[in-house]
């Protein structure tokens, strides 16, 4: 689908304001599935916490939505608990992330699906291998993709999408209030979107260049016109070696970055090392799949993780994100179950 890789998101800002529906009849059909808690709603898991949150935004309260990676948690290497086949055994719908990112979960689930359930591997659906970005964090002789499309605007439309399109298929009956949610959510991003592309230029000539710990920001470098000098982690998930670093560090004094970025999922003495050798700053606060505050506030969603990332690459590389701190985001309340 790619809507919105060439042009900006503001196309669907529409002049008439839709209303996220926060109620419905369904939800309580005959045709639901009882969960562990004793609703009768449609049961959906998800894996990491900007999947929930894009789940929730669609969903409102028609469903209930549970998460299964706790935030702050590599969800890469992360192993579920014996006692998530429970949850995998009662969801109705599945979502997750896809292209390698979550294979033990999805193992434990196909062990645990229930008769009429189904696993949606979200990211796998919206990006075409010939698509498919690979770096030093995910080289293409592991046959492992970059996952990470959830940090590019563009791409937590296309979740969206499929996530409205499934729940519309499994609830038909309430398929306009997840049209009317999904245009909302839609509505929201683009203001991300639009932000972004008018602060990205007060950024200094040649600055808009990302070395990173983790490498997550790979789609939205190529959507926004940002360079990925590199990523320090390995397809390993361990330190880089000694002539990595070396390497490294001379590509970021020949490439003149200002500052490099940690994540705050992976604290890494060794890029801070790297800083100071290069003679630039270190920051080790953005956020992979952490979402800001505590589940429940506003605070907590992928927008505002996506807000913070943003500002923060952008002042770091000696912009200001004015447009993206005016930002007044309209969300819905979210009553998805966010594991910590």
């Amino acid at each position: 689908m790619n809507l919105f890789k060439t042009s900006s998101l503001a196309a669907l800002t529409m002049a008439g304001a839709f209303t996220l529906a926060a109620c419905g009849s369904s939800a309580d059909s005959a045709d639901s599935t009882p969960g562990t808690d004793g609703s009768t709603k449609l049961i959906v898991a998800t894996t990491v916490s900007p999947l929930t949150s894009i789940t929730s935004a669609v969903a409102g309260d028609l469903v209930t939505i549970e998460g299964i990676v706790p935030e702050g948690t590599n969800s890469h290497t992360f192993e579920p608990a014996p006692q998530v086949a429970e949850l995998l055994s009662t969801a109705d719908v599945i979502f997750v992330n896809g292209l390698k990112l979550e294979d033990p979960t999805i193992d434990l689930a196909e062990a645990n699906l229930k008769p009429g359930a189904e696993i949606v591997e979200i990211g796998t659906l919206v990006l075409p291998e010939s698509d498919y970005l690979y770096d030093f964090s995910f080289p293409e002789e592991e046959g492992k993709p970059n996952p990470h499309l959830w940090t590019d605007p563009s791409y937590a439309i296309e979740y969206a999408d499929v996530i409205r399109e499934v729940l519309s298929e499994r609830l038909p009956e309430d398929a306009p209030a997840f049209q009317a949610n999904f245009d909302a959510f839609a509505t929201e991003v683009a203001k991300l979107d639009e932000a972004v592309r008018a602060d990205q230029p007060s950024v200094p000539e040649d600055n808009l260049k990302l070395v990173t710990y983790h490498d997550a920001y790979a789609y939205f470098a190529q959507n926004y016109g940002w360079t990925v000098v590199g990523a320090i982690q390995p397809d390993s998930f361990d330190d880089p070696s000694p002539a990595e670093v070396a390497r490294l560090v001379e590509q970021i004094k020949a490439e003149g970055v200002p500052v490099i970025f940690g994540s705050e999922v992976f604290p890494s003495a060794v890029l801070e090392a790297i800083g100071n050798e290069a003679g630039v700053r270190y920051e080790d606060s953005l956020r992979d799949d952490d979402l800001p505050g505590v589940p429940g506030e506003a605070q907590h969603s992928l927008l505002e993780l996506l807000r913070y990332n943003y500002s923060t690459m952008i002042t770091g590389l000696g912009g200001n994100a004015t447009a993206l701190d005016a930002i007044v985001f309209e969300v819905p309340a979210d009553n998805a179950i966010y594991p910590q």
